[in-house]
């Protein structure tokens, strides 16, 4: 894509850092052209939370005086609000936190900047990246609900605001606010992006990951943090499994139906397909996933719970009580189910290079006091699995349907280029 030929706003990750590199663009007019939107649509989409011009553009006024090297350089980039950040406030979507300032930043935040990226400012989180959902509206319909908890996220990079954005996933947080806004939502392995200063949830499933709006972009971003060159590598006829479970139950009819017309264009494009079912005991572990998330978040949330508990929204003080708390003894079995079951996952991957799965039930839901159903993303989560979420369709009322696409274990340069040659396969969902 020529960049002299759109705003640079909407150039993508991949795009903004080619044109950098060519001196076609410069930083400075990158981020200004992104300020520039952020100021024109914020107050509706209300997606930053805390963003600075003058800070912004001091950062991309020193990496166009730089030499060249780092992969990400010039790109700008936004972070959730449950990263710490040195120069911004970081409140974790909670009055508790309101104007507290971390001493330190993220590692991924860290990471980032030193691969030249420049960070733009803070994006709307839900309550500690929970349920209780943000102020953040979905661009593409603002009446409708961005998802959550990465709904700040998601809506930024959908609106045009920013390419990339950190992103976090304890149940389903990446793949459905990206689904319900229309772009890419990347879930890597487990501690692929170390989660040092993130506010922890659930340590062991909070996965830290990267919301964009290809999948290029995604993998550029996410892998460039570690010094990995991508080249939008794709599998030129990869292997599919369609999985079903009884999680079916809970899609709306448009989804199924986009599924199955996904399977079959694959088909079409020579891609193999096969169909099966989740075994019995990967879908027993569904139901541990919210209970283990319990136990820890009343650990890693003891001081807002027991210390400051009146500030804490009715939905999670009510997802936080003791009435069948689980105890030490089913903590460490179902740790060590979990443990047995990941094991066991890696055989869904002996005929297959991804997983197909739906990504959320159906459109974004009308109405801002939810945040969707997280159900899609729970069990590969919990398997430390990486996933990635993109649009496949468009449902009844004109907003995006999304699928995920579910790799091995630390596989995620193969989930990620799996994907990218689905995504090309498939005609752009246009909302």
């Amino acid at each position: 894509m020529n960049s002299s030929k759109i705003p640079l706003n909407r150039l993508g990750a991949v795009e903004a850092a080619s044109a950098i590199e060519r001196n076609e663009i410069s930083c400075v007019a990158l981020v200004q052209a992104c300020l520039d939107r952020i100021d024109e649509r914020n107050h509706e989409v209300e997606a930053f939370v805390a963003y600075d011009t003058d800070k912004a553009l001091a950062a991309a006024r020193q990496v166009d005086a730089s030499p060249r090297g780092p992969l990400l350089r010039g790109v700008p980039f936004a972070v959730k609000d449950v990263l710490d950040t040195s120069e911004y406030p970081t409140q974790y979507g909670s009055d508790i936190y309101r104007l507290f300032q971390p001493a330190l930043e993220a590692a991924c935040v860290v990471m980032a900047k030193n691969q030249g990226a420049i960070l733009l400012g803070k994006v709307a989180t839900g309550e500690f990246a929970t349920q209780t959902p943000s102020r953040a509206k979905n661009p593409l319909r603002l009446t409708h609900t961005p998802g959550g908890s990465s709904s700040g996220s998601a809506a930024a990079v959908a609106d045009f605001m920013v390419p990339a954005a950190f992103a976090t996933q304890t149940t389903g947080s990446i793949v459905r606010p990206a689904i319900y806004c229309g772009v890419v939502g990347y879930k890597p392995s487990f501690d692929l992006i170390a989660t040092a200063g993130l506010k922890a949830l659930s340590p062991s499933q909070d996965t830290i990951g990267v919301i964009a709006r290809k999948v290029e972009d995604a993998a550029f971003f996410t892998l460039g943090l570690h010094g990995a060159i991508t080249a939008g590598s794709f599998v030129a006829r990869p292997r599919i499994a369609l999985c079903m479970s009884r999680q079916w139950d809970y899609i709306k009819p448009e989804t199924s139906q986009a599924l199955e017309r996904l399977a079959h264009r694959l088909e079409l494009a020579g891609c193999a397909v096969n169909r099966i079912w989740l075994p019995e005991n990967l879908e027993r572990l569904i139901g541990i996933q919210p209970r283990l998330f319990k136990y820890e978040a009343r650990q890693t949330l003891a001081n807002e719970r027991l210390l400051h508990e009146n500030q804490l929204s009715p939905r999670l003080r009510a997802r936080l009580q003791d009435n069948n708390d689980p105890g030490l003894d089913e903590y460490v079995s179902m740790r060590q189910q979990v443990r047995e079951a990941q094991e066991h996952a890696k055989g869904l991957f002996r005929d297959a290079d991804a997983i197909l799965y739906p990504a959320a039930s159906g459109e974004a839901e009308s109405g801002l006091d939810s945040a969707g159903d997280p159900r899609f993303g729970a069990l590969w989560t919990l398997l430390h699995l990486p996933s990635i979420s993109f649009p496949i369709d468009l449902g009844p009322t004109g907003l995006p349907l999304g699928a995920q696409l579910i790799g091995g274990f630390g596989q995620d340069t193969r989930l990620l280029a799996v994907a990218n040659a689905v995504t090309k396969m498939i005609e752009p969902v246009q909302a």
